[in-house]
């Protein structure tokens, strides 16, 4: 079953099971990706399209929680903080930062870039577009800094 099944069956779940918050959750998903098939005038078949969509709910509601939480909206955090939980079920496993830094060396040592910060942008390049799927670009961007720095 693809991710999008998933979303359409989990979907009649959550409404069978009277879960509001999973089910507006995963409807929002299912908009926002019908939303880009309109927009492109594509058809998403590959679950990796998809993720790439479900990631992007998951920062923008990362990136409100700051927002919510210095207008001291605890009613809209914790709803935001379910809804990202939701959302990450669906996405693959992301490495963690050992990994990232043991793969950001890997990857410099190949290319034989120096630990200088003016190499940043060859790195970072490099790093992202090899780990763009398995891994957050901000905890990859921090790997490749320490690194550059030489801690």
């Amino acid at each position: 079953m693809g991710l999008k099944e998933q979303l359409m069956q989990d979907y009649k779940d959550a409404m069978k099971n009277a879960d509001a918050v999973k089910k507006d959750t995963v409807n929002m998903v299912r908009a926002a990706i019908k939303q880009f098939e309109v927009d492109q005038r594509v058809e998403l078949k590959e679950d990796a399209d998809i993720v790439k969509i479900i990631k992007k709910q998951v920062k923008m509601r990362t990136d409100a929680l700051a927002d919510f939480a210095r207008a001291g909206r605890d009613d809209m955090v914790e709803g935001y903080k379910k809804e990202i939980e939701i959302l990450k079920a669906y996405l693959p496993e992301e490495m963690g930062e050992e990994e990232i830094k043991a793969k950001v060396e890997e990857i410099a040592e190949k290319l034989g870039i120096e630990a200088d910060m003016k190499n940043m942008g060859n790195l970072m390049k490099n790093a992202m577009a090899e780990l763009r799927d398995k891994a957050d670009g901000s905890a990859v961007n921090k790997a490749v800094k320490e690194f550059l720095s030489g801690k």
